[in-house]
């Protein structure tokens, strides 16, 4: 039988009836508010279009019932538990479905939780589940332009932009906040991002209505917008002479916006600020630190109850590459640490996972953890910018996973996953993969991705193969195709990582387009992106007696980086300068290692190549074929790495390969 799936349903793919089909089909709504009355319409609709169930009707006789536990309790004398907020609660008995949330957003939440366990066969009579968000801050940021183009965007043009304009698909930006919703995203950011485009017109009275009806496509779902604005606006916008963040016109100016913005949306959950990053103004204009930056446009937040997500993205752009005493890894420490404690109670930092910029393989940040009077998230990349941009397959769980692993050693409990499901870190922030693509990200597998971002937001103590499994059985109905695709998943990053820049190298990639290898593409540029190999050697020395950025950590982890017999092999070059013949764990040296990885990354993908092609007589042409073609390019891809960077070592250092493989000369 065919496994035809629905590209642009994503997870939510039609199934046969189900046996609860006699208690499904009458769904009754007790309490009214609009996200309440979304949530029925959604379990109606999508129980009639997936599941084959036909009838709805009102009120308390109803097979399947929608509320929140307060008002069930109060109504029908339930002793529903109480969970935290945007939690619910889901009760099946022989008589009755009960869906109900600690609010009206938990209620929707809790429907889209059912339907998804009920395809996935998981709903009995005598189910009960109690269930609710690890963090209460769970976003996506958007790079759009205004123009309709998507920064870092591998998956079409713009949802919400085009020409210049707010422009968009009513039903496709409603279809998009169903997917978010129904994976738990409560936040959602647009607005130009960089450089000094229209997209920050979105904060004048002139665009302001279009933000309030995108706005109100999102809030039945639970979804509240954020605008990423820019630091400059007083200037930009304002005409000001200065956006000095201590300047009182400067302050006067940030509340008069706000105020304006707040009259056409009043759920505004806040801004998004890039503030001296990558040529963006900030507060070092003015001879201002980054709190008293931030802390001017919080004060006009606060009123409205909106925060500020200020990015940690802050370091010198414009290095001379000769001058080896600057290291771009100790930034955001540098920057945002000696601050912790001074910045407003409604400001969050937000803190890319690692020092660098999304790459393959670097380390946590060292300010996870160390920051502990400073309300932060930690950022993500669900586009891949540096992972194969939706060309290559890479399952970015598999990443976050050990991201999440990771302990910082600031006390009991200081895994990153702890910290979060602690509230010691205020949520998780990222860029979503998706554009005006029928299948939403480019890459039909790349829905994996998004999915699996919601998916750990929530719960950050599901693995990445369970969250695989899941994603593969609910977007591939027939069981041994999803067996099939979660295991090409799971095989998938530890693929990537070796055709890449190894052992924690960064960016040997093309410079502006990140696809694809070019070893010495950044070598030689302003960005700080160096790997210094000659003939002998490779990597940067960050010990305390090479950059010191190993001492921005906690004392253990500091031991443990600064020691290459202690160091993870998988990100030794991040942390030390190691001859070729360096010796590693299995015996072989570091140059060895170098060519055995290449060789078996691309020996990998074609296996996987092989897998999905046994798939032809079980899938859909155009699923087949469209996945097909990408895994034909990632086989290109991985082949282009193997072989320039195994030539690039071996003309460097006229080391052959221990196995006598074919190297370029």
């Amino acid at each position: 039988m065919i496994c035809n799936i629905k590209e642009y349903d994503c997870w939510f793919q039609r199934r046969a009836s189900v046996p609860l089909a006699r208690l499904l089909g009458s769904v009754g709504l007790l309490e009214q508010s609009l996200v309440l009355e979304n949530a029925a319409g959604e379990l109606s609709a999508l129980l009639t279009k997936n599941f084959a169930v036909l009838s709805v009707v009102e009120g308390k006789d109803a097979g399947t019932l929608i509320g929140t536990i307060p008002g069930l309790n109060a109504q029908l004398g339930l002793k529903l538990p109480s969970t935290k907020p945007e939690g619910f609660v889901i009760k099946v008995s022989d008589t009755r479905v009960i869906i109900a949330g600690q609010d009206e957003i938990g209620a929707l939440y809790g429907v889209y939780r059912f339907l998804a366990l009920l395809a996935l066969g998981k709903i009995n009579v005598g189910t009960e589940l109690i269930d609710a968000p690890a963090t209460q801050f769970r976003s996506l940021t958007h790079w759009d332009n205004i123009s309709g183009d998507v920064i870092r965007g591998y998956a079409g043009k713009s949802l919400f932009y085009n020409n210049g304009r707010v422009d968009y698909d009513e039903q496709r930006v409603i279809d998009y906040a169903r997917l978010l919703a129904s994976i738990g995203i409560n936040r959602l950011a647009i607005g130009g991002t960089f450089g000094p485009g229209p997209g920050q017109l979105l904060i004048t009275e002139s665009m302001l209505p279009d933000v309030a009806r995108l706005a109100a496509l999102f809030r039945p779902f639970g979804v509240k917008l954020l605008l990423n604005v820019k630091f400059s606006a007083p200037y930009t916008l304002g005409k000001l002479p200065t956006a000095d963040p201590l300047d009182a016109d400067v302050v006067a100016w940030w509340k008069e916006r706000a105020d304006l913005i707040y009259r056409y949306v009043p759920d505004l959950a806040g801004f998004v600020v890039k503030a001296d990053s990558e040529m963006e103004p900030g507060p070092f204009d003015y001879g201002r630190n980054h709190a008293e930056g931030a802390n001017a446009l919080a004060a006009a937040l606060a009123p409205h109850g909106g925060e500020l997500v200020w990015r940690c993205f802050v370091y010198n752009c414009a290095q001379d590459w000769r001058d080896q005493s600057i290291d771009r890894a100790r930034a955001a420490y540098d920057v945002f640490k000696p601050l912790d404690g001074m910045f407003a109670d409604n400001v969050l930092l937000q803190v890319k996972f690692g020092p660098y910029d999304f790459q393959v393989l670097e380390p946590v940040s060292p300010l996870f953890g160390a920051l502990s009077k400073t309300r932060y998230t930690l950022e993500v990349q669900v586009t891949q910018e540096y992972t194969g941009q939706q060309i290559d397959l890479c399952y970015l769980p598999y990443k976050w996973e050990r991201i999440l692993d990771f302990d910082t050693r600031y006390g009991p409990r200081s895994t990153l996953r702890e910290l979060l499901i602690d509230g010691k870190i205020s949520g998780v922030g990222a860029i979503p993969n998706v554009g005006l693509d029928h299948n939403w990200t480019g890459h039909t597998l790349a829905q994996a991705n998004l999915y699996g971002y919601g998916r750990l937001c929530w719960d950050p103590s599901l693995s990445a193969e369970q969250i695989a499994r899941e994603w593969s059985a609910l977007t591939f109905t027939d069981a041994s195709v999803a067996d099939t695709v979660s295991e090409l998943l799971l095989r998938s990053y530890p693929a990537y990582e070796k055709y890449n820049a190894p052992f924690g190298v960064c960016f040997m990639v093309t410079p502006a387009g990140h696809y694809g290898p070019n070893i010495e593409g950044y070598e030689f540029s302003p960005w700080g992106t160096y790997h210094r190999a000659d003939r002998f050697a490779i990597g940067i020395d960050r010990t305390g007696s090479g950059t010191g950025y190993v001492t921005q950590y906690a004392p253990e982890n500091a031991a443990l980086f600064g020691d290459p017999a202690t160091c993870p092999e998988q990100l030794i070059l991040f942390f030390h300068r190691l001859r070729y013949d360096y010796v590693m764990k299995n015996g072989q040296t570091l140059l060895q290692n170098i060519y055995n990885t290449h060789f078996e990354g691309y020996d990998e993908v074609k296996h996987m190549l092989e897998l999905w092609k046994g798939l032809k007589d079980w899938l859909d042409e155009h699923t087949y074929s469209s996945v097909l073609t990408r895994f034909e390019r990632q086989l290109a891809n991985a082949r282009e790495w193997r072989d320039q960077i195994n030539t690039y070592f071996w003309r460097k250092t006229g080391i052959t390969d221990a196995h006598v493989r074919k190297i370029y000369e």
